[in-house]
């Protein structure tokens, strides 16, 4: 089953959010600083996004512990 591109930007969408406001928790956490732990987290946002939806699409190729269905898939 191939994964569509989509899908993962969607995905790489919300683990990135999830990311940044575990990087701006963090980052206040050692900082104390509010306008520091914005700007941190604010880079890294777009960085990690990129990084991940290339990581996505890469994984997406390897054929490696993936299955071919028999049969179609039927969601109740």
């Amino acid at each position: 089953m191939k994964e569509k591109r989509y899908r993962t930007l969607l995905k790489t969408i919300s683990w990135r959010l999830t990311g940044t406001m575990d990087t701006f928790l963090i980052s206040y956490l050692i900082t104390g600083k509010v306008g520091l732990a914005l700007s941190i987290s604010g880079v890294e946002v777009f960085t990690k996004m990129i990084l991940y939806y290339f990581h996505e699409r890469t994984w997406n190729r390897v054929k490696y512990g993936k299955e071919k269905l028999s049969r179609p898939e039927y969601y109740i």
